[in-house]
């Protein structure tokens, strides 16, 4: 085998070992002051207010104020529809927020939703403010700001897209819509079902007062009925229909009310006891088919004789 593999390069030769380092520090071989210290250099920053100035001068460019369009303005007044609608998501935040689980206190300036909803509304008036201003200045230069009746140009989109981007538009507001007429029925289904809990509620401790007053008189301890009467006059008031139906009132006034139809024909106590006029010997008058009239029977008919004739006779 070649003597090269085993002898050291001289890079590592070089680089001494931690014991190497022991050694010769032990021997007193390592001095202080054999690390260099770098020396710290301290920025200094220059504020060159006449050499900036004069570079802002070279490149600044002093254009009508129709090229710039630069507007200072302050923010346009709220609309009250836009301040109802941030008090109705206050609202419904609030109530969400209580309503969990957790039951935090809602706090509407730590609410990122409605903070959002503010803050796009505050961007919003501000733009409006500007264009309001803007525009009154470009009408009092004399500069059109419409587009006149006979210009043609050609759009950025096309209608094909204009279209993909109408119906997504109205597939959203639809779905919007469907979710908050979902919202409205469910409100209203819990508070009607509030009323409805509170109407019983309320029977029930009508009821129970009504029980324990009736206990009190029962035992002779109160001789006051007075309750009972105040009882039926709820019930009475309750039953009142308040609604007239006109139509039937109409038709009543035109053709009359005929009165009670089922059972007209029955015997009552009052017909079964009148015998004016009840004849058992009166004849019935035999109906004639023909004229469809009652001939009254004027013939006599030949008289049977008695048993015993018939025999006087055979004999």
């Amino acid at each position: 085998m070649p003597t090269s593999d085993f002898v050291l390069n001289e890079s590592d030769s070089e680089i001494d070992s931690d014991e190497e380092l022991q050694e010769a520090f032990a021997k007193g071989l390592l001095k202080p002051g054999l690390n260099e210290e770098i020396e710290k250099v301290e920025k200094r920053y220059a504020n060159n207010v006449a050499d900036i100035k004069t570079k802002l001068k070279e490149f600044q460019l002093k254009l009508p104020w129709v090229e710039t369009l630069d507007l200072v303005t302050t923010v346009a007044p709220m609309a009250p529809d836009v301040a109802l609608q941030i008090q109705q998501t206050a609202i419904r935040r609030k109530n969400l927020q209580e309503n969990s689980k957790g039951k935090q206190v809602y706090d509407p300036t730590n609410d990122p939703v409605l903070n959002e909803f503010k803050r796009e509304n505050l961007i919003h008036r501000q733009a409006q403010s500007a264009v309001l201003d803007g525009i009154k200045r470009l009408k009092d230069l004399n500069i059109s700001t419409r587009r006149p009746d006979d210009f043609f140009a050609e759009m950025a989109k096309t209608d094909e897209h204009m279209q993909k981007v109408r119906k997504n538009l109205m597939a959203k507001q639809a779905s919007q819509a469907r979710v908050e007429k979902v919202r409205q029925l469910r409100d209203q289904k819990k508070m009607a079902k509030r009323v409805q809990i509170d109407t019983k509620l309320k029977q029930a401790a009508d009821k129970k007062q009504m029980m324990e007053q009736l206990k009190r008189v029962r035992k002779g301890k109160s001789t006051d009925l007075d309750f009972l009467d105040d009882n039926k006059g709820k019930v009475n008031k309750g039953n009142v229909k308040n609604k007239v139906n006109k139509r039937r009132v109409m038709k009543d006034e035109k053709f009359g009310f005929g009165g009670k139809k089922k059972g007209s024909k029955l015997n009552t106590r009052e017909s079964s006891s009148q015998m004016d006029g009840f004849n058992s010997s009166a004849k019935k008058k035999p109906f004639n088919f023909k004229s469809k009239q009652f001939t009254p029977n004027n013939k006599k008919k030949n008289q049977r004789p008695g048993k015993s004739k018939r025999k006087n006779a055979k004999r």
